[in-house]
């Protein structure tokens, strides 16, 4: 027992009675069941949601991009707005995977997979946006450096929305062999399970002929953590490379240095707050209460508020730098006194309330540890990083250098429609993960059971009596 030793203090991250028979029988539980009432009613909404929104995408496609709200000075508006949101949403599950197991935090075995997953979705969605925007989807390719017979047709590498295109098929590619390489001991489980000969042969696929000998384990362990340096930058450059699409502009508001760090950090901020929305959620449907904590939920919080408050330092930043270079044009930016009180003070302060105010109540134990407030937060987070990214290309852009183009933006039903069909799509994506995959890595529980399983620590306390 003394290898597997630690601290009584500490809470156990794997509550009630649970033995290693029994994380396997309920992590295959929600894959091998039958799907309970709750899960059905949410995806149905998801679904209606998705249908709605893929009968405005093709609206959009067959008719133009006129159907938005888009005009001469707002060029950019809803839909980047939504391409960044769903990016940003994308990297807490590289860093819960990465850089939390290079740090070796056992905490992180329990949500990995879920947040692994959300990253996939959300990049998926993420990409739609700027394929819708083209006008002509089926012309996407050209965004690629391809060898073509259109003469002097080729990419121009010196613009960052082509370093976007990179970033993201990068993150996208490192995501799903990360996601996939920790599935395949849980599909090796669902498949040795199985009793349906068709579900054994799909899993069988899915596990890559996984056997659980030591060199499988071994392997396993090395190119885990190789991918996971691999991916630890990667959370860093593709919010970076995201604010290069403002930062290297000279437009008031978006020519800023402080981009960079202030888009990482605003990105772990509502990708976090997505994670605790699905996995407050997923605990209660799928029956996880055991496995996802209140450890998990306190952690998690604790990161919020520490990213929550580089991204207040950053508004702050903005703010007084506006106000101290004394230059007119900056008195209309997103983080301004124009802003708080002209024509989108609505969204500026929906901004400040979500992102600056809400998030400081974490600071108390007894709300950082509420099921509840966490997960209202979390979705208050949500819609505040979604209106911070409205304000910095909405409200920087109706107010450029010449006031005679100064304009409003107002979005169309099609415009709403497309951003809450993609909302729908990624619960329609999640919700069907969650009854074939294993939500849970039940291999890496495995093996922080006997050092914080509630049983073997209860074992251990009789043992030092």
């Amino acid at each position: 027992m003394a290898s597997h030793y630690e601290a009584p203090i500490r809470e156990p991250l794997v509550t009630g009675d649970k033995t290693y028979h029994d994380v396997t029988v309920d992590v295959a539980a929600p894959v091998e069941g039958r799907a309970n009432k709750q899960w059905w009613i949410v995806f149905s909404i998801a679904l209606v949601a998705f249908l709605w929104g893929l009968g405005c995408i093709i609206y959009t496609v067959s008719t133009g991009i006129g159907v938005w709200g888009l005009n001469k000075t707002v060029g950019w508006a809803w839909d980047i707005t939504n391409f960044v949101w769903w990016v940003g949403i994308g990297h807490a599950g590289t860093l819960i995977s990465a850089v939390l197991l290079l740090f070796r935090q056992k905490w992180r075995m329990a949500i990995n997979r879920s947040a692994e997953a959300m990253t996939i979705f959300s990049v998926v969605q993420a990409g739609l946006f700027p394929i819708i925007h083209m006008g002509r989807p089926w012309l996407a390719y050209w965004v690629l450096p391809i060898p073509n017979q259109f003469g002097s047709l080729w990419v121009n590498f010196n613009s960052p929305l082509l370093w976007d295109v990179f970033a993201i098929s990068t993150y996208l590619s490192v995501s799903l062999v990360f996601w996939w390489t920790g599935l395949l001991p849980d599909f090796a489980m669902l498949r040795d399970r199985a009793v349906k000969p068709f579900q054994k042969k799909i899993y069988s696929l899915l596990s890559f002929g996984w056997s659980g000998r030591a060199k499988d384990w071994q392997r396993f362990e090395e190119v885990s953590l190789v991918l996971a340096g691999l991916a630890t930058p990667l959370v860093l450059s593709v919010h970076t490379i995201v604010s290069f699409d403002f930062a290297t502009s000279v437009i008031p508001g978006w020519h800023s240095t402080i981009f960079p760090p202030y888009f990482v950090a605003g990105a772990i901020f509502s990708g976090f707050a997505m994670v605790l929305t699905l996995l407050i959620i997923m605990r209660k449907v799928s029956n996880l209460e055991n496995y996802i904590t209140i450890v998990h939920i306190e952690n998690m919080n604790k990161v919020i508020l520490l990213t929550g408050g580089v991204v207040s330092v950053a508004y702050i930043t903005e703010f007084f730098i506006g106000w101290y270079s004394g230059t007119n044009y900056e008195d209309y930016t997103y983080m301004s006194i124009g802003a708080a009180t002209g024509p989108y003070w609505w969204a500026f302060w929906a901004l400040i309330i979500c992102n600056f105010i809400v998030p400081q109540t974490l600071w108390v134990k007894k709300l950082r540890t509420n099921y509840m407030w966490s997960f209202i937060v979390s979705i208050v987070i949500n819609i505040g990083m979604w209106f911070e990214r409205f304000d910095i290309i909405v409200i920087d852009l109706s107010k450029g250098h010449l006031p005679s183009s100064w304009t409003m933006f107002s979005p169309t039903f099609i415009d709403i429609g497309v951003f809450i069909g993609t909302i729908g799509f990624f619960f329609v994506l999640f919700l069907l993960y969650a009854r074939t995959f294993p939500v849970i890595a039940q291999a890496e529980v495995k093996t922080i059971l006997k050092s914080s399983g509630e049983k073997y620590k209860k074992l251990r306390d009789g043992n030092h009596e």
